[in-house]
């Protein structure tokens, strides 16, 4: 990834903005010093009340939205914690699947002796469901393309409830598929409620793959 390409931005006014997130950037600074670039703080070297309401994967790309100023951050995270935030993702996923939609529900949680992975802990994992459509099937690549709505967000989610069912997302080798350029798995759609004004918004990406 070319780190100097300049961000798109599909949204911005005094309240909030919405960004896209480029496969292989973080959302969120990491720990170490080489993993301060990321897309908060180049949205925050233009934009410095620029604050995180939720994240996504480092191999996911797409939309997200940021808050300017703290009382837009508390009122946008609030959505997300209320479920009140309309997310669709497009993925493509090894293997030709039978059914053209479902769902799955599998608790999950850290596999600490092998992170940053997670696991299915019917025991102890949190509640996470995912629903699931068929896009397309390429039955000569034995790949499908399939539209996720996550209904809860647990830390790799998509990624893991794809996997357990089989169908690993193309080239997400942390869960066990085989190599590619890229993780494909992209954001494509945010529905929310402005935090001022109360109108209903959507934001459409297209995918890049």
């Amino acid at each position: 990834m070319d780190m100097d390409n300049p961000i798109a931005l599909h949204y911005i006014d005094d309240a909030m903005l919405v960004a896209e997130k480029p496969a292989g950037m973080l959302s969120v600074p990491g720990r170490l010093p080489e993993l301060q670039d990321c897309l908060v703080s180049r949205l925050q070297a233009l934009y410095p009340d620029v604050l995180t309401v939720h994240r996504l994967d480092q191999v996911t790309s797409g939309l997200m939205v940021y808050a300017r100023g703290k009382v837009m951050q508390a009122a946008l995270s609030a959505q997300f914690e209320q479920r009140q935030v309309s997310k669709r993702y497009e993925a493509v996923v090894q293997g030709v699947m039978d059914a053209d939609a479902g769902e799955i529900a599998l608790p999950l949680t850290s596999d600490w002796e092998n992170r940053p992975r997670q696991k299915v802990d019917i025991a102890r994992g949190k509640p996470a469901l995912t629903r699931w459509s068929v896009l397309a099937r390429d039955v000569a690549v034995r790949h499908t393309r399939v539209a996720l709505e996550p209904v809860t967000g647990r830390t790799h989610q998509l990624r893991l409830h794809m996997a357990s069912v089989g169908h690993p997302i193309v080239g997400d080798v942390l869960y066990d598929a085989a190599p590619a350029p890229r993780v494909q798995l992209h954001a494509c759609r945010l529905g929310f409620v402005h935090p001022l004004t109360d109108e209903a918004l959507a934001f459409v990406s297209v995918c890049p793959f």
